[in-house]
Protein backbone atom coordinates (compact mmCIF):
# COMPACT_ATOMS: atom_id res chain seq x y z
CA UNK A 1 0.00 0.00 0.00
CA UNK A 2 1.61 3.65 -0.97
CA UNK A 3 0.46 6.41 1.31
CA UNK A 4 -0.17 9.86 -0.45
CA UNK A 5 -0.39 12.49 1.54
CA UNK A 6 -0.98 16.30 0.59
CA UNK A 7 0.96 19.53 1.88
CA UNK A 8 -1.33 21.83 3.67
CA UNK A 9 0.44 25.18 3.18
CA UNK A 10 0.68 27.04 7.33
CA UNK A 11 1.66 30.52 5.89
CA UNK A 12 -0.79 31.76 3.37
CA UNK A 13 -0.50 30.18 -0.09
CA UNK A 14 -0.45 32.09 -3.74
CA UNK A 15 -3.19 31.87 -6.15
CA UNK A 16 -1.19 30.24 -9.24
CA UNK A 17 2.49 30.15 -9.93
CA UNK A 18 2.99 32.87 -12.03
CA UNK A 19 2.70 35.16 -9.05
CA UNK A 20 5.83 34.05 -7.28
CA UNK A 21 5.93 33.89 -3.35
CA UNK A 22 2.66 36.44 -3.28
CA UNK A 23 0.36 35.26 -0.47
CA UNK A 24 -3.20 36.21 -1.51
CA UNK A 25 -4.84 33.11 0.72
CA UNK A 26 -4.33 33.98 4.49
CA UNK A 27 -3.33 37.20 6.50
CA UNK A 28 0.75 36.75 5.94
CA UNK A 29 0.87 39.91 3.71
CA UNK A 30 -0.51 42.73 3.16
CA UNK A 31 -4.12 42.62 2.05
CA UNK A 32 -4.53 43.12 -1.83
CA UNK A 33 -7.58 42.40 -4.41
CA UNK A 34 -7.86 38.79 -4.49
CA UNK A 35 -6.84 38.41 -1.09
CA UNK A 36 -9.01 35.74 0.90
CA UNK A 37 -8.78 34.54 4.40
CA UNK A 38 -9.88 37.34 5.46
CA UNK A 39 -11.68 38.92 2.48
CA UNK A 40 -13.63 41.99 2.62
CA UNK A 41 -16.61 42.92 3.41
CA UNK A 42 -18.04 46.43 3.33
CA UNK A 43 -14.84 47.41 4.02
CA UNK A 44 -14.15 45.20 7.20
CA UNK A 45 -12.32 41.52 7.28
CA UNK A 46 -15.15 39.39 7.12
CA UNK A 47 -13.92 37.26 9.74
CA UNK A 48 -12.87 34.00 7.85
CA UNK A 49 -9.28 33.11 9.10
CA UNK A 50 -6.54 31.45 7.45
CA UNK A 51 -7.19 28.50 10.01
CA UNK A 52 -10.53 28.09 8.56
CA UNK A 53 -8.80 28.05 4.94
CA UNK A 54 -6.59 25.94 5.79
CA UNK A 55 -9.81 23.71 7.21
CA UNK A 56 -10.62 23.79 3.37
CA UNK A 57 -7.98 22.49 2.40
CA UNK A 58 -7.67 19.54 4.43
CA UNK A 59 -10.91 18.59 3.84
CA UNK A 60 -10.79 18.50 0.35
CA UNK A 61 -7.44 16.81 0.66
CA UNK A 62 -9.41 14.06 2.53
CA UNK A 63 -12.27 13.86 -0.27
CA UNK A 64 -9.93 13.61 -3.01
CA UNK A 65 -8.50 10.54 -1.53
CA UNK A 66 -5.41 11.55 0.02
CA UNK A 67 -4.53 10.24 3.59
CA UNK A 68 -3.28 12.69 5.00
CA UNK A 69 -1.66 16.29 5.29
CA UNK A 70 1.81 17.74 5.75
CA UNK A 71 2.16 20.68 8.08
CA UNK A 72 5.38 22.57 7.53
CA UNK A 73 7.09 24.79 10.40
CA UNK A 74 9.37 27.56 9.50
CA UNK A 75 10.28 30.73 11.78
CA UNK A 76 7.72 32.33 9.61
CA UNK A 77 4.27 29.46 9.61
CA UNK A 78 2.20 28.80 12.62
CA UNK A 79 3.04 26.16 15.07
CA UNK A 80 2.17 22.60 13.35
CA UNK A 81 1.03 20.87 16.69
CA UNK A 82 -1.25 23.63 17.16
CA UNK A 83 -2.55 23.41 13.82
CA UNK A 84 -3.13 20.13 14.13
CA UNK A 85 -5.05 19.94 16.86
CA UNK A 86 -7.45 22.39 15.28
CA UNK A 87 -7.70 20.81 11.60
CA UNK A 88 -8.07 17.49 13.17
CA UNK A 89 -11.70 18.32 14.41
CA UNK A 90 -12.30 19.45 11.07
CA UNK A 91 -11.90 15.68 9.44
CA UNK A 92 -12.42 12.29 9.93
CA UNK A 93 -9.62 10.03 9.39
CA UNK A 94 -7.43 12.38 7.90
CA UNK A 95 -4.11 12.35 9.35
CA UNK A 96 -1.69 15.32 10.70
CA UNK A 97 2.27 14.76 9.74
CA UNK A 98 3.57 17.51 11.99
CA UNK A 99 7.02 18.79 11.12
CA UNK A 100 9.40 20.13 13.60
CA UNK A 101 12.28 20.22 14.62
CA UNK A 102 13.40 18.52 17.82
CA UNK A 103 16.13 20.52 19.16
CA UNK A 104 13.44 22.83 20.68
CA UNK A 105 11.60 20.36 22.60
CA UNK A 106 12.11 18.76 25.55
CA UNK A 107 11.33 14.69 24.68
CA UNK A 108 9.58 13.86 27.79
CA UNK A 109 6.91 16.73 26.96
CA UNK A 110 7.03 15.85 22.94
CA UNK A 111 6.07 12.32 24.34
CA UNK A 112 3.08 13.72 26.40
CA UNK A 113 1.88 16.30 23.67
CA UNK A 114 1.66 13.77 21.05
CA UNK A 115 0.47 11.23 22.88
CA UNK A 116 -2.84 13.91 23.71
CA UNK A 117 -2.69 14.14 20.49
CA UNK A 118 -3.15 10.29 19.38
CA UNK A 119 -5.40 10.01 22.20
CA UNK A 120 -7.43 13.20 21.11
CA UNK A 121 -7.35 11.94 17.04
CA UNK A 122 -7.57 8.35 17.31
CA UNK A 123 -3.73 7.98 16.42
CA UNK A 124 -3.90 10.28 13.29
CA UNK A 125 -0.57 12.34 14.10
CA UNK A 126 2.45 11.41 12.14
CA UNK A 127 6.06 12.70 12.26
CA UNK A 128 8.16 14.73 10.09
CA UNK A 129 11.19 14.90 11.71
CA UNK A 130 13.45 17.55 10.26
CA UNK A 131 17.33 18.39 11.80
CA UNK A 132 17.53 21.73 10.35
CA UNK A 133 19.84 23.24 7.70
CA UNK A 134 21.77 25.81 8.90
CA UNK A 135 21.84 29.56 8.12
CA UNK A 136 19.33 32.16 9.09
CA UNK A 137 16.60 29.72 9.64
CA UNK A 138 18.71 27.83 11.94
CA UNK A 139 20.13 30.92 14.07
CA UNK A 140 16.15 32.25 14.16
CA UNK A 141 16.17 29.41 17.26
CA UNK A 142 18.83 30.60 18.53
CA UNK A 143 20.66 27.04 17.46
CA UNK A 144 24.22 27.09 16.69
CA UNK A 145 25.15 23.74 17.23
CA UNK A 146 27.26 21.82 14.35
CA UNK A 147 25.51 19.99 11.59
CA UNK A 148 26.98 16.58 12.84
CA UNK A 149 26.14 17.53 16.22
CA UNK A 150 22.18 18.51 14.96
CA UNK A 151 21.95 14.85 13.85
CA UNK A 152 23.25 13.29 16.74
CA UNK A 153 21.30 15.07 18.99
CA UNK A 154 18.03 14.41 16.72
CA UNK A 155 18.91 10.32 17.45
CA UNK A 156 19.14 10.94 21.22
CA UNK A 157 16.20 12.99 21.44
CA UNK A 158 13.75 10.27 19.56
CA UNK A 159 15.69 7.47 22.33
CA UNK A 160 14.19 9.71 24.78
CA UNK A 161 11.08 10.52 23.41
CA UNK A 162 10.66 6.15 22.58
CA UNK A 163 12.11 5.31 26.26
CA UNK A 164 9.69 8.44 27.69
CA UNK A 165 6.95 6.53 25.98
CA UNK A 166 5.83 4.18 29.21
CA UNK A 167 4.25 3.30 32.25
CA UNK A 168 7.60 2.40 33.58
CA UNK A 169 9.93 5.08 34.66
CA UNK A 170 12.62 6.00 31.52
CA UNK A 171 16.37 7.28 32.79
CA UNK A 172 19.03 9.18 30.02
CA UNK A 173 22.08 10.40 30.85
CA UNK A 174 22.74 11.86 27.48
CA UNK A 175 24.56 13.87 25.56
CA UNK A 176 22.21 16.52 25.08
CA UNK A 177 19.41 15.06 26.83
CA UNK A 178 19.26 14.31 30.61
CA UNK A 179 15.97 12.42 31.68
CA UNK A 180 15.14 11.53 34.80
CA UNK A 181 12.19 8.71 35.84
CA UNK A 182 10.24 9.87 33.13
CA UNK A 183 6.59 8.23 32.04
CA UNK A 184 3.52 8.86 30.95
CA UNK A 185 -0.20 7.78 32.60
CA UNK A 186 -1.17 4.55 31.20
CA UNK A 187 -3.99 6.33 29.01
CA UNK A 188 -1.26 8.23 27.25
CA UNK A 189 1.38 5.57 27.08
CA UNK A 190 -1.19 3.27 25.44
CA UNK A 191 -1.40 5.25 22.44
CA UNK A 192 0.78 4.62 19.35
CA UNK A 193 4.00 6.52 18.63
CA UNK A 194 3.79 8.31 15.71
CA UNK A 195 5.10 7.11 12.62
CA UNK A 196 8.64 9.25 12.23
CA UNK A 197 9.18 10.52 8.40
CA UNK A 198 12.82 11.45 8.74
CA UNK A 199 14.77 13.49 5.57
CA UNK A 200 18.97 14.32 5.01
CA UNK A 201 21.12 13.48 2.79
CA UNK A 202 24.94 13.73 4.93
CA UNK A 203 26.16 10.51 6.29
CA UNK A 204 24.93 11.99 9.36
CA UNK A 205 21.77 12.25 8.53
CA UNK A 206 21.95 8.42 7.11
CA UNK A 207 22.90 6.96 10.27
CA UNK A 208 20.12 8.89 12.30
CA UNK A 209 17.81 7.69 9.57
CA UNK A 210 18.78 4.04 10.00
CA UNK A 211 18.29 4.38 13.51
CA UNK A 212 15.05 5.84 13.47
CA UNK A 213 13.07 6.49 10.09
CA UNK A 214 9.75 4.68 9.53
CA UNK A 215 10.09 6.56 6.37
CA UNK A 216 13.19 7.80 4.74
CA UNK A 217 11.82 10.98 2.69
CA UNK A 218 13.85 12.61 0.17
CA UNK A 219 13.28 15.53 -1.97
CA UNK A 220 12.47 14.34 -5.35
CA UNK A 221 15.80 13.71 -7.37
CA UNK A 222 16.66 12.81 -10.69
CA UNK A 223 15.03 9.27 -11.15
CA UNK A 224 18.36 8.00 -11.72
CA UNK A 225 19.99 9.38 -8.62
CA UNK A 226 17.35 8.06 -5.97
CA UNK A 227 18.26 4.36 -6.15
CA UNK A 228 21.93 5.27 -4.58
CA UNK A 229 20.07 7.36 -2.05
CA UNK A 230 17.86 4.19 -0.96
CA UNK A 231 20.34 1.99 -0.92
CA UNK A 232 22.65 3.97 1.49
CA UNK A 233 20.00 4.12 3.80
CA UNK A 234 18.74 0.25 3.87
CA UNK A 235 22.39 -0.79 4.34
CA UNK A 236 22.87 1.57 7.34
CA UNK A 237 18.96 0.34 8.63
CA UNK A 238 20.20 -3.30 8.31
CA UNK A 239 23.14 -2.90 10.53
CA UNK A 240 20.51 -2.12 13.03
CA UNK A 241 17.92 -4.77 12.87
CA UNK A 242 15.38 -2.65 10.65
CA UNK A 243 13.75 -2.13 7.43
CA UNK A 244 12.99 1.24 6.27
CA UNK A 245 10.41 2.50 3.49
CA UNK A 246 10.97 5.32 1.36
CA UNK A 247 8.72 8.71 0.68
CA UNK A 248 9.23 11.27 -1.69
CA UNK A 249 8.01 14.71 -1.25
CA UNK A 250 6.92 16.07 -4.77
CA UNK A 251 5.69 19.14 -6.52
CA UNK A 252 3.22 18.72 -9.28
CA UNK A 253 2.47 20.86 -11.94
CA UNK A 254 -0.30 18.82 -13.86
CA UNK A 255 -3.00 19.64 -16.63
CA UNK A 256 -4.76 18.03 -19.36
CA UNK A 257 -1.64 18.45 -22.37
CA UNK A 258 1.94 18.47 -21.69
CA UNK A 259 1.61 21.50 -23.92
CA UNK A 260 -0.82 23.31 -20.95
CA UNK A 261 1.61 22.47 -18.42
CA UNK A 262 4.53 23.74 -19.81
CA UNK A 263 2.98 26.87 -20.59
CA UNK A 264 1.64 27.69 -17.21
CA UNK A 265 5.82 27.51 -16.28
CA UNK A 266 6.62 29.63 -19.17
CA UNK A 267 4.00 32.42 -17.96
CA UNK A 268 5.19 32.01 -14.78
CA UNK A 269 9.06 32.02 -16.07
CA UNK A 270 9.18 36.37 -16.54
CA UNK A 271 8.55 36.55 -12.32
CA UNK A 272 11.95 34.44 -11.62
CA UNK A 273 14.15 36.62 -9.90
CA UNK A 274 17.16 35.87 -12.04
CA UNK A 275 19.62 36.30 -9.43
CA UNK A 276 18.74 32.90 -7.78
CA UNK A 277 19.54 31.62 -11.35
CA UNK A 278 23.09 30.31 -9.68
CA UNK A 279 21.18 28.55 -7.16
CA UNK A 280 23.17 29.80 -4.61
CA UNK A 281 22.23 28.32 -1.27
CA UNK A 282 23.03 30.00 2.55
CA UNK A 283 23.79 27.08 5.11
CA UNK A 284 24.84 23.67 5.50
CA UNK A 285 22.46 21.64 3.69
CA UNK A 286 24.04 18.56 1.92
CA UNK A 287 20.28 17.89 0.57
CA UNK A 288 20.07 21.44 -0.75
CA UNK A 289 24.15 21.07 -2.43
CA UNK A 290 23.21 17.73 -3.29
CA UNK A 291 19.72 19.34 -5.61
CA UNK A 292 21.54 21.81 -7.03
CA UNK A 293 24.71 19.54 -8.68
CA UNK A 294 22.29 18.06 -10.95
CA UNK A 295 21.29 21.42 -12.56
CA UNK A 296 23.66 22.34 -15.75
CA UNK A 297 24.81 25.82 -15.96
CA UNK A 298 24.30 28.51 -17.73
CA UNK A 299 20.00 28.37 -17.10
CA UNK A 300 18.60 30.68 -20.06
CA UNK A 301 15.14 29.87 -19.92
CA UNK A 302 12.70 27.44 -18.25
CA UNK A 303 13.18 24.32 -20.10
CA UNK A 304 17.09 24.26 -19.55
CA UNK A 305 15.90 22.61 -15.91
CA UNK A 306 13.98 19.80 -17.11
CA UNK A 307 17.10 17.72 -16.23
CA UNK A 308 15.13 14.82 -16.91
CA UNK A 309 11.62 14.36 -19.18
CA UNK A 310 8.74 15.60 -17.01
CA UNK A 311 11.34 16.44 -13.78
CA UNK A 312 11.99 19.90 -13.74
CA UNK A 313 14.54 21.49 -11.30
CA UNK A 314 12.80 25.59 -11.23
CA UNK A 315 9.94 25.14 -8.56
CA UNK A 316 11.62 26.91 -6.01
CA UNK A 317 12.43 29.33 -7.98
CA UNK A 318 8.18 30.28 -8.44
CA UNK A 319 7.05 29.33 -4.86
CA UNK A 320 9.15 28.37 -1.54
CA UNK A 321 10.18 24.53 -1.24
CA UNK A 322 12.15 21.52 -2.74
CA UNK A 323 13.66 22.10 -6.33
CA UNK A 324 12.59 19.24 -7.91
CA UNK A 325 9.22 18.76 -9.38
CA UNK A 326 6.77 16.86 -11.85
CA UNK A 327 5.43 18.97 -15.46
CA UNK A 328 3.13 17.40 -17.07
CA UNK A 329 -0.12 15.96 -18.53
CA UNK A 330 -2.09 13.87 -15.62
CA UNK A 331 -1.42 10.94 -17.51
CA UNK A 332 2.75 11.93 -17.63
CA UNK A 333 2.93 12.62 -14.08
CA UNK A 334 0.88 9.30 -13.24
CA UNK A 335 3.19 7.37 -15.01
CA UNK A 336 6.24 9.34 -13.68
CA UNK A 337 4.66 8.45 -9.93
CA UNK A 338 4.07 4.72 -10.87
CA UNK A 339 8.29 4.78 -12.30
CA UNK A 340 8.93 6.19 -8.63
CA UNK A 341 7.07 3.23 -7.03
CA UNK A 342 8.87 1.17 -9.07
CA UNK A 343 12.46 2.39 -8.02
CA UNK A 344 11.02 1.90 -4.54
CA UNK A 345 8.78 5.22 -3.27
CA UNK A 346 6.11 3.33 -0.57
CA UNK A 347 4.69 6.62 0.24
CA UNK A 348 4.31 10.48 -1.45
CA UNK A 349 3.73 13.75 0.14
CA UNK A 350 1.97 15.91 -2.55
CA UNK A 351 1.90 19.37 -3.19
CA UNK A 352 0.81 21.94 -5.71
CA UNK A 353 -0.35 25.71 -5.72
CA UNK A 354 -2.69 26.84 -4.78
CA UNK A 355 -3.42 24.02 -2.11
CA UNK A 356 -7.43 24.16 -2.37
CA UNK A 357 -7.73 23.53 -5.80
CA UNK A 358 -4.69 21.93 -6.87
CA UNK A 359 -5.87 19.09 -4.14
CA UNK A 360 -9.35 18.75 -6.03
CA UNK A 361 -7.03 18.66 -9.49
CA UNK A 362 -4.58 16.15 -8.56
CA UNK A 363 -7.01 13.76 -6.28
CA UNK A 364 -9.67 13.60 -9.25
CA UNK A 365 -7.37 13.74 -12.20
CA UNK A 366 -4.32 12.18 -11.46
CA UNK A 367 -4.20 9.77 -8.53
CA UNK A 368 -7.16 7.73 -10.77
CA UNK A 369 -4.50 7.16 -13.23
CA UNK A 370 -1.80 5.62 -10.95
CA UNK A 371 -1.85 2.44 -10.68
CA UNK A 372 -1.10 2.13 -6.67
CA UNK A 373 -4.09 4.01 -6.09
CA UNK A 374 -6.20 2.02 -8.05
CA UNK A 375 -5.36 -0.86 -5.47
CA UNK A 376 -4.78 0.63 -2.36
CA UNK A 377 -7.84 -0.30 -0.13
CA UNK A 378 -6.96 2.46 2.23
CA UNK A 379 -7.88 5.33 -0.58
CA UNK A 380 -10.86 3.60 -1.44
CA UNK A 381 -12.08 3.63 1.72
CA UNK A 382 -11.35 6.79 2.28
CA UNK A 383 -12.84 8.41 -0.54
CA UNK A 384 -16.32 6.43 -0.02
CA UNK A 385 -16.07 8.08 3.39
CA UNK A 386 -15.77 11.39 2.30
Amino acid sequence: MVDVYWRIGTHGDQPTLRRPLTPTRGDWGTYEPGTITPGRRAGRDDGYTYVDHMADVAKAAEAAGFVGGLLPSFPFTDDPFATAALLARETRTFRFMVAYQPGFLDPVHAARLSASLQRATGGRLTYNVITGGGGPQQTWWGDTVAHDDRYARTAEFLDALKGAWGTEPYDLDGRFFDVRGASLPPELAAQPVPEVYFSGSSPAAIETAGRHADYYLSWLEPFSALPEKFDAVRAESASYGRTPRFALRVEILARPTEEEAWAEIERAWPNVDKAKLSFDGKGDSVGAARARSFIKQPVTGPRDLEVEPNVWAGFHLLRGGPVFGLVGSYDQVAERLDQLVELGTDAFILAAVPHLEEAYRIGGEVLPRVSFTRTNSLTTTLRSAS
